[in-house]
């Protein structure tokens, strides 16, 4: 991971401000414009929290500054939607451009949504980037600065987690072509490959192992291949209390580049290993 604060599209008065943050607060009108026009440019895709560039992960800790500073210089805000009232420091989105949002899904101002996006009801919070054509299914959650690809399902309940501090902690990244199964947690730095199929369930984070099961080599920690499919596993290991299963994540199948895998193909390559559908 490295910063990419250098060529943020978000001016460096940014890291000014957030040098003398304890100073300020919601009467600082000239700060709170600089900071509202910084988050303006993340709701509008100009700016992004993350991006991958050759493979590698790019954070601008500007863009990130510019988020807490503004839950530090917003002040509270009564809106109502239809019969439902909100109080909080941070609007809801209003631009959506080429997305179909369905009546329950909620999106915070300061995260993007690209053409062809659908929100079923579910929560996509500041700072997100939800690329083109990209399905966020029912009750599924993208958190702050989470980063979702091109062609991507969040099924039903997938949580995305967020992340604005601490400092340096790496936003999940979900890559395009990518099938997330419901229920699955992906949180603290996880990374899913572009269109890797994530079954039902998996839990993701930054110490969680990942393993192929054809060879039991470990291939990494927190991070799912591309194009492959992966179910949840424990693996036994001896501590002085006895022998225990912790968690892991288990590549049960190499897919070809760009084959994407209909229900009735997924569901026989989980049969095949004793994964309930």
């Amino acid at each position: 991971m490295s910063d990419a604060s250098t060529s943020s599209p978000i001016a460096p008065v940014i890291d000014e401000l957030w040098e003398r943050r304890a100073e300020l607060s919601p009467q600082d009108d000239e700060a709170r414009h600089l900071v509202i026009g910084a988050v303006d440019l993340l709701d509008a895709g100009v700016a992004r929290t993350a991006r991958l560039v050759d493979g590698e992960l790019e954070v601008d800790e500007r863009a990130r500054r510019a988020i807490l500073l503004a839950f530090k210089l917003l002040g509270m805000a009564r809106s109502q939607v239809g019969d439902f009232h909100h109080q909080d420091r941070v609007p809801l989105k209003n631009s959506f451009e080429g997305v179909r949002v369905v009546p329950g899904a909620i999106a915070r101002w300061g995260s993007y949504l690209a053409p062809g996006v659908v929100l079923m009801p579910s929560f996509t919070n500041i700072g997100a980037y939800v690329d083109e054509n990209t399905m966020v299914d029912t009750w599924a959650t993208v958190g702050s600065c989470a980063q979702i690809g091109k062609n991507v399902h969040l099924s039903g309940g997938v949580g995305v987690g967020g992340v604005l501090e601490p400092p340096n902690a790496v936003p999940v990244v979900v890559e395009d072509d990518a099938l997330v199964g419901s229920r699955a947690m992906l949180v603290e730095g996880a990374r899913v490959g572009r269109g890797a199929v994530v079954g039902a369930g998996v839990i993701l984070s930054a110490s969680i192992p990942v393993i192929d099961v054809e060879t039991g080599e470990e291939l990494a920690r927190g991070r799912i291949p591309d194009w492959c499919v992966a179910v949840s596993g424990t693996r036994q290991r001896e501590f002085p209390g006895g022998t225990f299963g912790l968690p892991c994540v288990l590549v049960i199948k190499r897919l070809e580049p760009g084959q994407r895998h209909d229900k009735a193909a997924l569901n026989e390559v989980l049969r095949e290993h004793g994964v309930n559908t």
